[in-house]
């Protein structure tokens, strides 16, 4: 039996997956991540994890002893600190990518509309009536009969570019 399993696979996991995920994480940083960088990052940061989880347990004497220093107790403290702060929005809420082109079809006409989803305008309307939406005219827009709700947009036009 190892005595010592953190000597063959617990530190190299730590020293790979630390290797791995810095690595992709400064290509992210300076968005020069190509191929499955992200996707790398993203999942097998479990591994860092995992290896991590494993070093604290077998020497949680050691871990906790940081926890008992002014210096330990600041540097801990000061990252979660910014841990928290992480989770706050600032500024405007970006838009996803596809919003400009989720309003660009709800301020089409609705003519435009139909000949885009392959209906015609009638199929169109007939559909909108479905949803509750009255059309008045071909050059009514969707933005104009159920307002800029880009959220509520995209719903309806689920249901109008469905098959």
């Amino acid at each position: 039996m190892n005595i010592h399993p953190h000597r063959t696979w617990i530190t190299p996991l730590v020293i790979g997956a630390f290797l791995l995920s810095a690595v992709t994480g400064v290509l992210m940083f300076f968005h020069l991540n190509v191929g499955m960088n992200k996707l790398a990052h993203e999942w097998l940061s479990w591994a860092l994890l995992t290896g991590v989880a494993a070093h604290v347990l077998l020497h949680k004497q050691a871990f906790f002893r940081y926890f008992k220093t002014r210096t330990g107790q600041a540097i801990v403290l000061g990252f979660a600190v910014l841990l928290g702060l992480s989770f706050m929005q600032i500024g405007k809420k970006p838009e996803p990518p596809y919003f400009p082109v989720i309003q660009a079809l709800s301020r089409a006409p609705l003519t435009a509309l139909a000949q885009v989803s392959g209906l015609s305008y009638e199929q169109l309307t007939a559909r909108l009536k479905q949803q509750g939406i009255a059309a008045h005219s071909p050059d009514d827009n969707l933005a104009s009969l159920m307002g800029d709700d880009t959220r509520k947009q995209i719903g309806i036009l689920n249901k109008l570019l469905a098959k």
